[in-house]
């Protein structure tokens, strides 16, 4: 496996290419799922950013350039003393709960080789709820999939790809697109409410000693 390089190293042409590749993936021969859907304005305080409590949040994420980087280490601590859970460096969205209507993430992800292991976006049930998640999609090895089952899209590695995953709350269904083209759907167990998160979140196998996800464009929408 190719061993991950620094995130702090990236060029500063980023922003440059990233604004080139999402023209390209926008106009690419999919169609586009957030058609007929209401755009949800966000604010950047209702990015709340979940990080290793025992370092500087800076040194597991970077926001520049309109590029949000995250990366943690599998020896890393869980974001807060009160947990468990393994390492984290990932956003959640604050302020936009939702317990009905139909819900869609969009975002342009990038997922360096070497990462392995890690959750890179997840739909989150409301705390406490008898199950964590209704949709997880971890990265193993190259490929992306609904938890550590299912493949969604091969050869995730070292590219930006358009990622829109749609929540049809009364249908108890999610659907999975990757660069406007459906990929996965199934249905799910329902919850009283939900939020989103990405970035990364180490899972229970395969993982990278090194796991890194860069995010940019990050969109809700909603109908109802």
């Amino acid at each position: 496996m190719a061993s991950l390089p620094s995130p702090w190293l990236l060029p500063l042409v980023l922003a440059v290419s990233v604004a080139t590749l999402l023209h390209a993936l926008a106009a690419g021969a999919g169609g586009d799922p957030t058609a007929g859907f209401e755009k949800v304005e966000l604010a950047d305080g209702d990015f709340v950013v979940q990080s290793p409590y025992n370092v500087p949040e800076r040194q597991r994420f970077r926001y520049r350039d309109g590029v949000r980087t995250f990366w943690v280490y599998k020896d890393d601590k869980p974001f807060n003393t009160a947990t468990h859970t393994n390492p984290r460096s990932e956003v959640k969205i604050r302020g936009h709960d939702y317990s009905s209507g139909v819900w869609q993430f969009e975002g342009y992800g990038y997922v360096p080789s070497g990462t392995s292991g890690v959750s890179v976006m997840q739909i989150h049930n409301q705390e406490g709820a008898p199950h964590s998640t209704v949709l997880m999609l971890h990265v193993y090895d190259g490929v992306l999939r609904f938890y550590s089952g299912a493949a969604v899209e091969p050869g995730i590695y070292d590219r930006w790809f358009r990622l829109n995953v749609v929540h049809d709350v009364a249908a108890s269904t999610v659907a999975v697109y990757v660069d406007g083209q459906e990929r996965f759907r199934t249905r799910v167990i329902p919850s009283d409410s939900y939020y989103f998160k990405f970035g990364v979140y180490m899972q229970h196998h395969d993982q990278s000693a090194c796991m890194e996800s860069r995010w940019t464009n990050v969109t809700l929408y909603t109908k109802h």
